[in-house]
């Protein structure tokens, strides 16, 4: 499913026109960004939680060449699922 298509669910399931539906979801990406640039994070109950996680630094290699090469630390989004989604897959 991609945005378009959810845009769309959410706006059939709501009885909501595709712009409000599109606000809402693009308000929602808002937010849980901008708390997770923040370094906190959102836990939805029952759905799952969003945190930022640090990746260390680390070598890899040149796949072509076989040369090692550096892979700067970084942060990154993680996303947990929780128990009543995990048990509905």
């Amino acid at each position: 499913m991609n945005k378009a298509e959810l845009i769309t669910k959410l706006a059939d399931d709501a009885g909501i026109t595709k712009t409000q539906a599109n606000a809402a979801l693009d308000s929602f990406i808002g937010a849980v960004t901008k708390t997770l640039k923040g370094g906190g994070k959102v836990t939805l109950v029952g759905f799952g939680t969003f945190s930022v996680s640090k990746r260390a630094a680390r070598n890899g290699r040149n796949p072509q060449t076989g040369e090692v090469i550096k892979i700067k630390a970084r942060k990154v989004a993680k996303f947990k699922a929780g128990k009543e989604l995990a048990a509905k897959i």
